[in-house]
């Protein structure tokens, strides 16, 4: 049995006097309830091996993509083998856990004021950064001001519109004060994003310190990253005495060296080589996760700054043979929404589905008969991108649409963000976040629709700030709902589905649990161990 996060209640919502503390060695107090923090009941375990866990060895992660632009920084992942990175070398206040619920991370507390614009954070006790230095509030306000300050990553680009730096400040040596310009009522969400980790006031990219399960050892970009069992970690320590990080950029090759023995993990496993793992005794991890691979239109670039272009792009595309063909039925209908798990998703508005004649109508109102356009796509997306890029150009033919798909390699380059029309990948989020990050501008932002310059953008903005200072979480989903329903009418994302997480793993690897969040249970390679 997958996990489905659908399924599973919504314990992070903010409510008038919600706590985040930590109680203790696995229980998380929300709102006066508890539950456990590590992974759902029914959370997959992998068990390659029979018999209990054995320390030392060595994991070789096989990660999906990467780059020569490959980044050690905690604050600016781009790829997956930055991703993974990220997970084993820091930690932020909160964390999601498996379920995609609010669990504690280096935070023994967060508690909002009554108006949620005063967050008071109480540091975990005991936590040491891998210089050996304790983890205080002074980390804790620098980090702050590294992520949402002058130069915002897209971790802190909603918050750095509503911090208030001078009003946030060191209580004691485990406290800090958070203090909001105006009301943000589920700040939880932005402190437990794995790109908002705690460093060191101190800090430096080039040799990252971290307070993570693994501490840096060397860095190659775009080849291999190596790091080391930190051995006063202040949770379980690692099993594995060392953790090696790999780029692949090609599935096929990945696979051979998992069947080789030369990697014991693979994120993202294209789905037409699940039956060639498992044939080889292979592990295969699932999840129904709320990842997805959008297509993207620049709504302020021609021809797609013509809503109806955009309204025809999206009626071409037949979801259900992107699911079917691409994803090998692995995945789940999309309607040009993100964010399928929060308790706010606008899954009342109708299911889009192909409609030629529809499209071709459009085009034509719109004098675009004939259509030609390029789509940039990349091998460091992954493996999903190429699939479905080849089923949209024979979908586009049926509509009299010319697509040329142009490959770029780094795809995450400099010209990142400048395609007009292009693929992309997202994992799970909630809905303020990931538009926060990804459908408005800012610095550190991912903008790559410039969903700004179209026509309703100024009252989607406003319902948004409305959104984020509402309270009462009834009303906040109804100003939710009103902002979706404009970037389903308007948007420049086609998004057809969203793909169940498969990973692959070794038959001698032990102790991963699946998550709805990120791969191979958020990269959680603390708790592997790789029998002989």
């Amino acid at each position: 049995m997958t996990n489905d996060a659908s399924a599973q209640p919504d314990d992070s919502g903010f409510s008038r006097r919600t706590v985040f503390k930590f109680t203790g060695a696995t229980a998380l107090a929300v709102g006066g309830t508890e539950f456990l923090a590590a992974c759902g009941s029914d959370s997959k375990s992998t068990g390659g091996s029979s018999g209990p866990q054995k320390s030392g060895g060595q994991i070789i992660h096989g990660a999906t993509g990467g780059s020569s632009k490959d980044t050690l920084d905690a604050h600016r992942p781009v790829t997956n083998a930055d991703i993974a990175r990220c997970f084993n070398l820091y930690e932020p206040l909160l964390i999601w856990d498996n379920d995609y619920r609010i669990a504690p991370g280096l935070a023994e507390s967060v508690e909002p004021s009554a108006d949620a614009k005063t967050w008071t954070v109480k540091l975990r006790q005991g936590v040491t950064f891998h210089n050996g230095k304790d983890v205080t509030a002074e980390d804790v306000l620098f980090t702050l001001n590294r992520v949402a300050g002058k130069e915002p990553t897209s971790a802190g680009g909603a918050l750095s519109q509503i911090i208030d730096f001078d009003g946030t400040k060191k209580v004691d040596a485990s406290t800090v004060v958070i203090q909001l310009k105006t009301p943000y009522a589920v700040l939880q969400y932005l402190l437990a994003e794995y790109t908002f980790g705690v460093v060191p006031a101190d800090y430096d990219p080039a040799n990252p310190v971290g307070t993570g399960a693994f501490k840096y050892k060397s860095f190659t970009p775009g080849k291999n990253s190596v790091f080391t069992r930190y051995d006063d970690y202040w949770g379980d320590k690692a099993f594995a005495d060392e953790l090696q990080i790999q780029d692949f950029s090609d599935p096929s090759a990945q696979v051979n060296a998992l069947q080789a023995g030369q990697i014991q993990t693979i994120d993202n496993l294209p789905y037409n080589l699940i039956k060639t793992v498992k044939g080889q005794g292979g592990q295969i991890l699932e999840s129904k996760s709320g990842a997805w691979v959008p297509f993207t239109m620049r709504v302020d670039t021609k021809p797609f700054n013509d809503v109806r272009v955009r309204r025809a792009m999206r009626l071409i595309c037949d979801r259900q043979q992107m699911i079917d063909n691409a994803l090998s039925g692995y995945g789940r209908l999309g309607n040009d929404l993100y964010a399928p798990f929060d308790v706010a998703y606008a899954k009342d508005l109708p299911q889009r589905e192909q409609d030629i004649e529809q499209a071709k109508s459009l085009l034509k109102s719109a004098g675009q008969e004939g259509l030609q356009v390029q789509l940039f796509t990349g091998d460091d997306i992954g493996s999903v991108a190429p699939a479905t890029a080849a089923l949209f150009v024979q979908q586009a033919k049926k509509a009299g649409v010319d697509v040329k798909v142009v490959k770029k390699n780094p795809f995450y380059g400099d010209d990142y963000l400048s395609y007009p029309f292009a693929q992309d990948f997202w994992n799970t989020r909630n809905y303020l976040p990931q538009a926060a990050v990804g459908s408005m501008p800012g610095k550190g932002n991912y903008d790559e629709t410039h969903f700004e310059k179209s026509e309703n953008y100024a009252k989607f903005a406003g319902l948004i700030a409305s959104a984020q200072k509402e309270i009462d979480e009834s009303k906040r989903n109804s100003l939710l709902q009103d902002a979706q329903k404009i970037e389903y009418d308007e948007g420049g994302y086609i998004i057809w589905g969203f793909r169940n997480q498969i990973d692959a793993l070794s038959n001698k690897v032990q102790g991963l649990k699946s998550s709805v969040y990120q791969p191979l249970g958020s990269y959680n390679f603390k708790t592997v161990s790789v029998s002989a």
